[in-house]
């Protein structure tokens, strides 16, 4: 029984993560528009706000799935070639064959007689909107080391399997660590999220690192492995009572949204402002991106679900076809926004509306995919 409810809400928390993310990758056309804008066009103020307070809301999507992988996989039991057998290439066949989809759709637009204005349209970063079919080749043959920002989602794929291939050597630590040496990592962890700000606003290089040198520090306590042991170690060391939980997780909630949104703002209203700024308040390896990642996943801990009730299954479902709908759901994002305008959605939900747009197409194109497929269907959708 513990281990359904484990399970469970786990599967609850997947489904928070989806929607973020969603929500996220639903906003690019607003932050698009605006960047696209000339003196001729006119963006919503509204809008952009609410593109802007979502997006900042959001920012925990990608740290809860790798959260997730630590509760899931921490320790790992299986043998490092088994489980490299088993993870690796359910991610890594579906990545390819969908990246050269993705790589070679602008391409196909031109075969149909649209527009070369279509491939912004579907695409709100694409780097040029080129239909020729040897500018797709050129992105697919990066592939093995690089993505387009057509697929921009597909920056995610390379940092998972980097994951995967350190997962049995962190595992063989953390199967030793005591509570105590766990939380020491955490600690180091917690203080390397302060490096952005610190290369922002005090100085480019610190603690060592160089024009010569990029492992600086706290470059081995740095990045998602801190996510993946604070998943593990929120679900096997903490024991609150809600009332807790919530005293902690609220506070850290609208502290965390506030620096992010604030944060945000400001850098927006700079004149001279570079894309690495842009990010800076949203990347996710930050102190209040942080925060709000681990009020998120305090209160989710909390949920529970009966195992023979139908949400149970639906997010059972979910879970089934999950890497799928990643793979799929930016061929959607305009679809939702045009959708959105179409039908006078009020501003503050045209984010979640566009969202729930690619969940239901996303879910319904990979379901279908399942069932036409059978058992191929793990090579292409995982």
């Amino acid at each position: 029984m513990i281990q359904k409810d484990r399970l469970l809400w786990c599967d609850a928390l997947r489904l928070l993560a989806f929607f973020m993310l969603l929500c996220c990758h639903a906003a690019d056309p607003f932050y698009a528009s605006a960047a696209y804008a000339s003196s001729e066009t006119h963006v919503d103020p509204e809008l952009l706000h609410w593109a802007v307070c979502w997006g900042s809301f959001v920012r925990p999507c990608v740290p809860l799935f790798v959260m997730l992988t630590g509760v899931l996989t921490l320790p790992v039991k299986l043998d490092m070639g088994e489980f490299y057998k088993r993870r690796i290439p359910r991610v890594l066949f579906p990545f390819v064959i969908w990246s050269v989809v993705y790589y070679l759709t602008p391409w196909f637009t031109g075969l149909l007689g649209m527009d070369s204005s279509a491939v912004i349209k579907m695409f709100s970063w694409a780097e040029t909107d080129s239909q020729a079919l040897t500018d797709g080749l050129a992105r697919v043959a990066r592939i093995p080391y690089t993505f387009s920002f057509i697929a921009c989602h597909m920056w995610y794929i390379y940092m998972l399997v980097g994951l995967y291939l350190y997962l049995p050597i962190f595992s063989a630590w953390v199967e030793r660590a005591t509570k105590r040496q766990k939380e020491i990592f955490l600690i180091i962890w917690a203080l390397s999220t302060l490096l952005p700000y610190f290369s922002e606003y005090v100085s480019r290089y610190a603690f060592g690192t160089c024009e010569w040198n990029s492992f600086g520090l706290f470059y081995y306590f740095s990045g998602f492995s801190g996510y993946m042991l604070l998943g593990h170690y929120i679900q096997h060391h903490v024991r609150w009572n809600f009332a807790k939980t919530i005293m902690v997780a609220l506070p850290l909630l609208v502290a965390g949204f506030l620096i992010t949104y604030y944060g945000y703002s400001y850098i927006m209203a700079l004149p001279d402002k570079t894309p690495e700024q842009v990010e800076l308040f949203w990347t996710y390896n930050t102190p209040n991106v942080a925060m709000m990642t681990v009020a998120c996943f305090l209160l989710v801990c909390r949920v529970r679900i009966a195992s023979d009730s139908r949400i149970a299954k639906l997010l059972a479902n979910l879970t089934a076809c999950g890497f799928g709908i990643y793979m799929v759901h930016y061929f959607f994002t305009c679809l939702g926004y045009d959708l959105g305008a179409w039908l006078h959605i009020p501003s503050p939900l045209r984010i979640p509306f566009s969202a729930l747009i690619m969940l239901a197409c996303s879910w319904i194109i990979v379901a279908l995919l399942k069932k036409l497929l059978g058992k191929a269907s793990v090579y292409l959708l995982g």
